[in-house]
């Protein structure tokens, strides 16, 4: 008898299946994951990817599919790098000091809503904010009580900070002299992508093209002065915490990217020279396997991306390296234990997906700040995986997997298709200036809470599984006269330092501004002199203008 191929096998089984839906129906007509990709009965050789050798690759070689080191986590762990911020520098180099203690491996910025939009504390759009989501910082002085303590040279730390990333880069530069760390070793990321702003955040200084010349200047001066500090952290996070899919995650994401790496062409830099020190941050979202195929795919595409259309010779150039961080869109106030649930398992999908590095949110972010105790078990979850589970153990474990080498195919061939549209459109700052990203998030966000809403996507303990009575947690509550001593810290250094100095180098910043020269340098002679981040910012508001969103 001649044995059945396994095609015919699978014909069979299906037709088999088929009458059994009558007596056993399924839950749905269609299943699909949360970018609307229909997922499939079950994924075989048959219907799986072309999984090409070439296509999937391995570990540490073009295009990086299955990772971008040969060894990944057996040779080294992610970094650990949980986020934190909150009231003032001293309150929060505290929390710091206690994570390091807890075993984290870096440190991760939240600054206040004043200090990511360029205003002090003392100033009145400043009023009611200080302190309230990340950590208030005006001046040198409080960048120095911030670290106070905190080797520069052996601890690398990431500030989310986007239109004012010049100014806080230039403050840690200044901070790394005093502590005898010359600039060449510090280690760490800006975020710095001032696309998504615009797209998805709000935290806006400055028009695009000012704050594309701010940007591209980071790269030209780190890539000479600051060489180990990753200049940019292009963010899908926040694309996908406005209500993005996975796909639009990944292809407007890798469409600022782009944007990025043309402006800095343009201002004169060799691709090889700056693009090693590009990295990206993404969101771990709730469909396990989709999140893991969306890391993969977008880091085969970026691989081609750089060496197709940009002529990037060096294999560093290709390489995407992300941080990643668990939804806080995610989060829910009912029942907050269910969050740790929900945190696992995303922080599970980024290191089956190859992260760099990873924060995992507290169970209690949808209510408040994170009391130490959810902070640790948030870190806590990290350390399990990595040490416990087994999944460091081999490398890219679910590559091969046919479901997942689907996943990937498609959603890198929806976020092509994204990012030829936008190209079509004259690149990622013309689509954002044209409202285009905007209107495909504000769709798919009203359309996944219409799901939500009616209860055909489950949020346990929210819309299914609900209790009656809950206990409110004990919560994080942030010092009520932090205000106050923040405004008369201020005051005290304003009366202090050298006006003088101060109103000369302020003086220069603008009139570089006005010509053509990198502002980095004469932004870090501010800092140097204890100007502040609104005196700054207010200099160059004075010759770029404030944006104004359509």
């Amino acid at each position: 008898m001649t044995a059945k191929s396994f095609e015919e096998l699978y014909r069979e089984w299906e037709e088999k299946t088929r009458q059994l839906l009558d007596q056993y129906p399924e839950e749905k007509d269609r299943f699909e994951t949360l970018s609307g990709i229909e997922v499939e009965r079950l994924y075989t050789p048959v219907t799986g990817s072309d999984d090409t050798a070439e296509k999937i690759g391995l570990p540490g070689e073009f295009p990086y599919t299955r990772g971008i080191r040969p060894t990944m986590y057996r040779s080294r762990h992610w970094t650990m790098r949980q986020y934190a911020g909150f009231g003032s520098a001293a309150e929060t180099n505290k929390r710091f000091r206690y994570l390091l203690d807890q075993g984290q491996t870096g440190l991760s910025v939240a600054f206040d809503l004043p200090t990511q939009i360029g205003y002090d504390s003392d100033d009145s759009m400043a009023s009611g904010e200080v302190g309230k989501v990340g950590v208030a910082i005006d001046s040198l002085e409080d960048m120095e009580i911030l670290l106070q303590g905190i080797p520069l040279d052996r601890v690398s730390t990431s500030m989310t900070i986007n239109a004012p990333a010049s100014i806080l880069l230039a403050m840690y530069i200044a901070v790394g002299e005093k502590q005898g760390v010359p600039a060449d070793r510090l280690t760490g990321t800006i975020q710095n992508d001032i696309l998504k702003e615009y797209i998805a955040r709000g935290t806006y200084i400055f028009p695009p093209k000012p704050s594309m010349r701010l940007i591209t200047d980071i790269f030209a001066y780190c890539a000479e002065k600051v060489p180990k500090w990753n200049t940019i952290s292009i963010s899908g996070y926040h694309i996908r915490e406005a209500g993005s899919t996975a796909v639009q995650e990944v292809a407007f994401t890798l469409a600022d990217g782009i944007a990025y790496v043309n402006a800095a062409l343009e201002a004169g830099l060799e691709v090889d020279r700056f693009a090693p020190r590009l990295s990206f941050f993404f969101n771990a979202h709730n469909h396990f396997f989709e999140e893991v195929a969306k890391f993969r795919a977008a880091r085969r595409l970026w691989a081609h991306l750089m060496k197709e259309r940009f002529g990037a010779k060096s294999p560093r150039s290709m390489k995407l390296r992300f941080h990643t961080q668990t939804g806080g869109s995610t989060l829910t106030a009912q029942q907050p234990d269910n969050n740790v649930v929900r945190v696992t398992l995303q922080a599970l999908s980024a290191v089956l997906g190859g992260t760099q590095s990873l924060h995992t949110n507290a169970r209690d972010e949808a209510l408040a700040l994170p009391t130490e105790d959810s902070a640790r078990v948030a870190l806590r979850t990290q350390q399990i995986l990595a040490y416990e589970s087994g999944v460091t153990h081999t490398v890219d474990p679910l590559g091969g997997s046919y479901f997942v080498e689907r996943l990937t195919d498609e959603i890198e061939k929806r976020a092509r298709e994204y990012i030829e549209r936008i190209d079509e459109m004259g690149g990622a700052v013309a689509a954002v200036e044209e409202g285009y990203m905007q209107r495909e998030i504000h769709q798919t966000a009203l359309e996944t809470q219409k799901k939500i809403e009616s209860g055909e996507e489950v949020v346990v303990g929210v819309n299914r599984f609900r209790l009656e009575k809950e206990q409110q947690p004990q919560l994080y509550q942030v010092d009520p006269t932090l205000t106050r001593r923040q405004l008369e810290r201020l005051k005290a250094l304003r009366q202090r330092r050298n006006g003088e100095r101060v109103e000369q180098a302020l003086a220069s910043l603008k009139r570089g501004a006005e010509g053509d020269a990198n502002l980095m340098p004469l932004i870090l002679e501010a800092v140097r002199s204890y100007a502040t981040v609104g005196e700054i910012c207010h200099s160059l508001r004075d010759v770029f203008g404030e944006y104004q969103p359509i």
